[in-house]
């Protein structure tokens, strides 16, 4: 039996967990979260949200935020009944230029991309590496070159300024702007130390930053979350040693295991990140309508 969608512009606080819940358990059986960070954070706010339920249970949900970009999940046990074809298939009403995620590249999912006659034009690597022996020791920076951490409040600005001119074609991380740092830096895995800055000789920006994350708190797994080095500075070889102060964080901290996301096309992050020892893990792949340039980060 198929459910229909059902469209709320705002969630209430119950279903808010419910869809937390339930992204969870996703997570468990299928060994991919459903959702990325952008919509777990979206999922107290306005916007578009779809939930397939039968009665108080949870069976399903879908949400697009305002650029496009698409997410949708099936519990376990609601699963070949054409759920995840309808969540899809309704927001797309929607939204016809919505462009759906699918974490992890599962089976399940490509079969209802192919139903929907829906083409892949984006794929973002999972690399990951283990810690090993020495990673802990910061790396020599180049002349002129020096390294601090990220003071709240006052760096706010210039962290702002650099990402967005590292990550002027990136269609999610040049977005970020004074609220969405703000979001971020009240999460609980937030942590000032972890937020690496690059300095030299220029005061009126940062050279680049690194800024990791452990989450959960504690956990033994950190992220390389963004690394970013200023236009100015391209060619300095910094991309290297600042993916090292980062790796040298996160050793310090008694992680095991650091992953990061980094766009398939994006050969000169890939290079920098073999390198330094990461290999590919998994891919999330973006689907559109229609066959368009790939976006690029």
């Amino acid at each position: 039996m198929t459910w229909s969608p059902t469209p709320f512009v705002e969630l209430a606080p119950e279903q808010v967990e419910q869809v937390r819940a339930a992204a969870s358990a996703v997570a468990s059986a299928d060994g991919v979260e459903p959702l990325s960070e952008a919509f777990l954070l979206a999922l107290p706010r306005a916007g578009d949200h779809l939930l397939v339920t039968d009665g108080d249970r949870l069976l399903g949900y879908a949400a697009t935020l305002a650029d496009g970009s698409l997410e949708a999940f099936v519990v376990p046990d609601a699963r070949r009944e054409g759920t995840g074809t309808a969540l899809l298939t309704t927001a797309l009403e929607r939204r016809p230029d919505a462009r759906p995620w699918a974490h992890g590249d599962l089976p399940a999912a490509r079969a209802v991309a192919d139903r929907l006659a829906l083409h892949v034009v984006r794929e973002l690597l999972v690399l990951a590496r283990p810690v090993g022996p020495g990673d802990e020791i910061d790396p020599q920076l180049p002349d002129g070159i020096r390294h601090r951490t990220f003071r709240p409040g006052e760096d706010d600005a210039a962290l702002l300024a650099v990402n967005a001119a590292a990550f002027a074609h990136h269609p999610e991380q040049g977005s970020l702007d004074a609220d969405g740092l703000a979001e971020r830096a009240a999460q609980p895995w937030f942590d000032p130390e972890g937020l690496i800055l690059l300095e030299d000789d220029d005061p009126s920006r940062l050279a680049g930053f690194h800024w990791t994350k452990i989450d959960p708190p504690g956990g033994s797994t950190g992220e390389v979350y963004v690394v970013g080095v200023h236009p100015e500075l391209h060619g300095r070889g910094l991309a290297g040693p600042l993916t090292r102060l980062g790796l040298a964080h996160l050793a310090r901290r008694g992680v095991v295991d650091v992953e990061l996301y980094v766009e398939g096309d994006n050969e000169p992050a890939l290079a920098t990140y073999r390198r330094a020892g990461f290999e590919r893990r998994a891919v999330h792949v973006m689907y559109s309508r229609e066959v368009h340039p790939a976006v690029t980060g």
